[in-house]
């Protein structure tokens, strides 16, 4: 028998991901994550879901607690798996079809082996994973990142930052908390 204390359980966060192709099958982490039933691919953007974020490394507006409501009310976290070197074209492809509300991650560092140690430089995992995090759904993050071999590297390297990130009551707080960790970037144009 399950008993709750007076609270709903707490029902997974929707994850879904725009698959463009881009990328070498044998690394791709989307494609990891709904083989093991974490994720749902849609290989068309116009098949996404419809009420959500999609995370976009250009949006300038932080995914975090300010978020929080929507996703409490059944929304989706849609991450694009494209190439780095092709995000921008396929972020205008897909712009125009979705009614997403476009986020960015606070910065932390990639453990993936394709790109490890840059800051940013996310996998598809890595990106749903610390979008989890900070809507408060460290289970489900761990879940997801753990079957990986560099899962609980990740989660190791990104202790602090993801605890302390986890913490923020507003997005503007956790805007000003990852630079207690990482340089702000310069804002000269040299």
């Amino acid at each position: 028998m399950n008993f709750y204390l007076g609270r709903a359980p707490m029902i997974d966060v929707p994850l879904h991901v725009i698959h463009l192709n881009q990328d070498d099958a044998r690394k791709c982490t989307a494609r990891a994550l709904e083989r093991r039933g974490h994720a749902i691919l849609h290989y068309d953007a116009k098949y996404s879901p419809k009420r959500g974020v999609l995370l976009n490394p250009n949006s300038g507006v932080l995914l975090g607690p300010d978020d929080r409501a929507l996703m409490e009310r059944g929304a989706a976290i849609v991450a694009l798996d494209c190439s780095w070197k092709q995000l921008n074209e396929s972020l205008s492809e897909i712009s125009w079809i979705t009614s997403l509300n476009h986020r960015t991650l606070p910065i932390v560092l990639a453990a993936n082996p394709v790109s490890w140690g840059k800051p940013g430089r996310l996998s598809t995992a890595e990106a749903l994973c610390v979008s989890l995090i900070l809507l408060g759904r460290w289970e489900q993050a761990r879940s997801i990142i753990r079957p990986f071999g560099f899962g609980n590297q990740f989660l190791s390297l990104n202790h602090e930052p993801l605890k302390a990130y986890s913490l923020a009551q507003t997005n503007s707080e956790l805007s000003q908390i990852q630079w207690e960790f990482f340089d702000m970037p310069d804002s000269t144009d040299d």
